[in-house]
Parts: C-alpha cells; sequence; structure tokens
C-alpha cells in the first residue's frame, strides 16, 4: 500500500477536497490548508460554493462543476456518502484521479467500482498524515 500511496502522492498536482469546509477549526480546512502548500486545491461544499474562495480557488458545489483534471479525490463525507462521490466522479471528471477516503471512510463497493475503472483508491488514510510518515 506504501507504494500505492507514495505514487499517488508523488504525482499528484490537483486535489479536489470534497467536504471541505470553511471553518478552520474543521479536520477538512486543516487538510486542506496543507495539501494547499504542495498542490492545487479545489473544495468542494454546495453550502459554500460561489461564496468563498480558498487559496485562490471558488469553492464548488460538486465535482462536476470542475471541468479541469483532478488527480485526487480527498472524500471527507461519511462512508455511505462516499459512493455517491466516487460515482459522481467516475461520471464527470475527465482522466483516471485517485480515489482517496479519509480516516474512517471506508465504502469496498465504491472502491470496486472505481477500481473497474481503473482508478487507484485508498481508504481510512488521511494524505497530511502519510506525506510526512513517508517522507515525502
Amino acid at each position: 500500500m506504501d507504494s500505492l500511496i507514495r505514487r499517488i502522492l508523488t504525482t499528484a498536482k490537483v486535489v479536489a477536497v470534497v467536504g471541505w469546509s470553511p471553518k478552520p477549526d474543521r479536520p477538512s480546512h486543516r487538510v486542506a490548508a496543507f495539501l494547499a502548500s504542495r498542490y492545487r486545491v479545489i473544495p468542494v461544499n454546495p453550502g459554500a460554493a460561489g461564496q468563498v474562495t480558498a487559496w485562490g480557488e471558488t469553492v464548488r458545489a460538486s465535482l462536476s462543476d470542475i471541468t479541469e483534471p483532478v488527480d485526487i479525490v480527498d472524500i471527507f463525507r461519511n462512508a455511505e456518502d462516499a459512493g455517491g462521490v466516487v460515482d459522481e466522479a467516475l461520471a464527470h471528471l475527465p482522466g483516471r484521479p485517485a480515489i482517496w477516503m479519509q480516516l474512517g471512510v471506508i465504502n469496498a463497493p465504491a472502491a470496486e467500482r472505481a477500481r473497474a475503472r481503473g482508478l487507484d483508491v485508498v481508504m481510512d488514510r488521511c494524505p497530511a498524515i502519510e506525506i510526512p510518515r513517508l517522507g515525502l
């Protein structure tokens, strides 16, 4: 698994953070801020879409509002909702973005759908933990 995580994190340039919060005390905000020091981060939150910018990016309502290539879809939603996010990524995002489900987010059927379409999948991990752990 470490080699997969290393490859994803070292080749990525753009990360869509689904479930991003504008509240600085929320984990999705803190992780996105960490990632923004290394990658272009596109925040996705329907409640804040178009009203807020973060790291120079306008918050998008959904993945279908993103027209540019995304390398990682980082999912900060509960395990049940992660399936819909994966399906939206499969339907709307160009290329083959890696699907990254955050700590505590495990959805095996969604992971299988993504893998069946050739996407890499990481579940129950946080890139803000994995980057320093792997020395990246």
